[in-house]
């Protein structure tokens, strides 16, 4: 038994051993969001790896945090692998009703309290677009992926997904402000081994039209949007 338990020691560390890091930087262009022209902020775009060959292990579950404070969701984007649970704590002095019609798995946490915490698992893979029912002006993306190897870039564009076993991959981007047809082209295969660089992406929001969304029963939101603060009117 201590040899076998040594043995599988053994190999856990070569497994580690194999694992690489894959890392790159995004720049965003032609865009006309103000934190992009004036403060150069790259962040929220994600970046995961699908194997070539067979399918990507299951993630342990994890709880990942939406948070609800000044009227807005915090962060805007989240992005988590399949399976995992999200988190919607209240952490606002009124009522909030976060829903999602996305037709995969919607939702609607119904309205509630200040301090309190809403939770769901997102079981399928895709784009999870998130609303206030009560407040018109908040929203928030779920980016939920097929595998555990998974990143979003930072103010300066930069992002690492870390503890990659060696092997093909195929990389998949996603922002927010970019057509589909621009982040199918810079999908590619590549091949990790220890560190692998993937350099820099430029994404064009040019084509990016923001419409304005209904509220979850599929209607335009009324012209006085009223908050429900606890204990008053």
């Amino acid at each position: 038994m201590i040899w076998l338990s040594r043995t599988c020691s053994s190999l856990t560390l070569a497994a580690a051993l194999q694992a690489g890091i894959v890392s790159g930087e995004f720049e965003l262009v032609n865009s006309t969001e103000s934190s992009v022209l004036r403060q150069k902020d790259y962040s929220g775009v994600v970046v995961w790896l699908e194997p070539v060959a067979g399918q990507a292990p299951v993630a342990s579950r994890r709880t990942f945090t939406i948070n609800q404070k000044g009227k807005r969701f915090i962060p805007h984007v989240q992005v988590m692998p399949v399976g995992s649970e999200l988190s919607l704590p209240n952490g606002d002095t009124i009522f909030h009703n976060a829903f999602s019609t996305f037709s995969g798995q919607p939702f609607d946490t119904g309205l509630y309290a200040p301090g309190s915490t809403q939770k769901l698992f997102l079981r399928r893979p895709g784009v999870v677009r998130i609303f206030c029912n009560i407040h018109s002006n908040m929203s928030a993306v779920v980016v939920v992926t097929p595998s555990p190897w998974f990143a979003i870039s930072g103010k300066d564009g930069r992002f690492a997904i870390t503890d990659v076993p060696s092997g093909d991959y195929v990389v998949h981007v996603w922002h927010e402000r970019s057509v589909e047809a621009n982040l199918k082209a810079l999908e590619k295969r590549i091949r990790v081994n220890d560190s692998t660089l993937l350099g820099r992406y430029t994404l064009s929001e040019s084509e990016h039209v923001s419409l304005p969304h209904k509220n979850k029963y599929g209607k335009d939101y009324p012209a006085d949007q009223k908050s429900y603060p606890l204990g008053g009117k």
